[in-house]
């Protein structure tokens, strides 16, 4: 038994146990379990009766999909994979589970979301938590220097869930990165170019990406006076800003991570800060920014990454965020994250598993990435880096969105171009038959499996289901060698001979 079930009991009155004191753990230790497994669990006897309900559930943190969703998602990784491919990249796969050591050390605080499992003969494992991870164990088990690939994939987090909001335990992360020495920026640009291309496709409403860089943060962190060994976490605290008012992040940082009140007060400063290409400029003149290197070298290549967004007509949704910090260790260098800036309704099949007291779907983040020049070399026995830029979309929180906006709508689960049906009784080989004759040319079409259906409950199911098409086929029409062919939208029907019934469908199927 796959899925959770909560199981409640009711002891029928007057039926006695085989045991004087029978004691029942609760009802949620049984979950899980099977009715035979739960009565040899607390030993009832046959003259015992259980009435037992199952009150099935998907695990906390999942959900499942019905058609209906499942219409909606393909049409989502429709509409990425067809940027990815635009844009030149190959796909790849890795396995569900990585080597524990693999995953640890690379997520700073985040390490602890990691879902670890139970030891199997030798091997600590542990289920993905990214793409990225994996992906540069790839390229270092390869000796891959350059590839520009895309990954779709289910990755698991031991997170609080937030189901209204599109945080999931487990869900798809859907992954572009270039990996290879280029010049600066170049491929950086590339990224945000695709998150704005994705983003302004799938009409999700208004949305910024806000970018940042490494090393500006850390100079930041170093010209403010906060020691080197507080860096990470610091940057981890930072990154709650979205979530937190400043006054809690910064109450986290004193009361909590042990800095100063007057060096979280100049990060205060900074973080508040947001503009474009002219802030990057400005910040290079910094009386103290300016005194770190690495701030500096970041500060530059920010001024030629807005160039380049110049060139790629995307700056209108670009803003550069110093209070982004995005709070994994294996970042290097630009980072960024879009955002929806609008909150809309919750989609009510969300409503059971959403914490009490959330409206809406207020998503926050669907996109995020930056680069990582270091993380393939801590996998390679000579430390020989590869430098990577990445951007991954949150698919789930996208849907979300897109569920909520197709409510109203009418989506076609199928892509079933055609109904083969008959008029008359006795007509199912024949149905079959030409059903056969379809699949064989690449028709997408259907045959109801009954002997002698009626043909208003076979142009029912058309109306239901969305198929626009109807082949019917009588007696009279076997005898002629034709086809009747119905369009189920108008109820125009049309005579069409046999053989030329596969490219009459085609036909219409474009005009449709």
């Amino acid at each position: 038994m796959n899925k959770m079930g909560m199981i409640s009991m009711r002891l029928i009155a007057g039926l006695v146990a085989q045991r004087n004191a029978l004691c029942l753990r609760s009802w949620r230790s049984f979950s899980g379990m099977t009715i035979s497994q739960v009565g040899s669990c607390v030993g009832f006897s046959k003259a015992l009766y259980l009435e037992v309900e199952f009150i099935l559930l998907s695990q906390q943190g999942t959900r499942d999909y019905n058609p209906k969703q499942m219409a909606i998602r393909e049409k989502v990784f429709d509409t990425i994979i067809r940027c990815f491919k635009r844009h030149g990249a190959e796909t790849i796969d890795t396995p569900v589970f990585e080597l524990k050591e693999t995953l640890t050390g690379k997520y700073g605080e985040d390490s602890k979301l990691i879902y670890d499992l139970k030891d199997q003969g030798g091997e600590l494992l542990s289920l993905r938590y990214d793409l990225t991870v994996p992906f540069a164990r790839y390229l270092a088990m390869n000796k891959i220097t350059n590839i520009k690939r895309y990954h779709i994939a289910k990755v698991y987090r031991r997170d609080n869930p937030a189901m209204t909001r599109g945080r999931y335990r487990e869900f798809y992360q859907c992954d572009f990165d270039i990996a290879g020495q280029y010049d600066p920026m170049i491929p950086d640009a590339e990224c945000l170019k695709i998150v704005h291309e994705i983003l302004s496709e799938l009409d999700l409403g208004d949305f910024r990406i806000k970018v940042n860089d490494r090393r500006i943060l850390d100079g930041m962190f170093e010209v403010c006076g906060v020691p080197d060994d507080k860096f990470r976490t610091i940057c981890s605290t930072v990154d709650k800003l979205d979530k937190m008012s400043w006054e809690d992040v910064k109450n986290e940082m004193v009361n909590e991570k042990g800095l100063a009140s007057e060096v979280a007060d100049q990060i205060g400063e900074y973080v508040s800060m947001q503009g474009g290409k002219d802030m990057a400029e400005k910040l290079l003149q910094d009386p103290k920014l300016s005194q770190s290197k690495q701030a500096c070298a970041g500060l530059a290549d920010m001024k030629l990454l807005f160039s380049y967004l110049e060139l790629f007509n995307v700056t209108d949704k670009v803003v550069f965020d110093l209070s982004l910090a995005r709070g994994l260790d294996y970042y290097t260098g630009v980072i960024c994250e879009a955002v929806l800036t609008q909150t809309t309704s919750a989609p009510a099949t969300q409503e059971r598993n959403g914490p009490a007291g959330e409206e809406g779907v207020s998503v926050g983040s669907v996109a995020g990435g930056g680069r990582y020049d270091g993380l393939v070399g801590m996998f390679d026995l000579k430390g020989r880096k590869v430098p990577c830029i990445g951007v991954s979309i949150g698919i789930e929180r996208v849907f979300s969105i897109m569920e909520q906006k197709a409510q109203a709508e009418k989506i076609r689960t199928t892509e079933t171009q055609v109904l083969v049906a008959s008029a008359q009784k006795n007509l199912l080989e024949e149905r079959l038959k030409l059903t056969a004759e379809l699949w064989d040319a690449g028709i997408k079409a259907e045959v109801l499996y009954k002997k002698n259906p009626k043909l208003l409950s076979q142009l029912q199911h058309c109306e239901e289901t969305g198929i626009p098409l109807v082949a019917i086929l009588g007696e009279q029409e076997i005898k002629d060698g034709v086809v009747k062919l119905r369009t189920v939208a108008t109820r125009e029907e049309v005579d069409v001979s046999r053989a030329e019934l596969v490219e009459e469908v085609k036909k219409r199927c474009q005009q449709l």
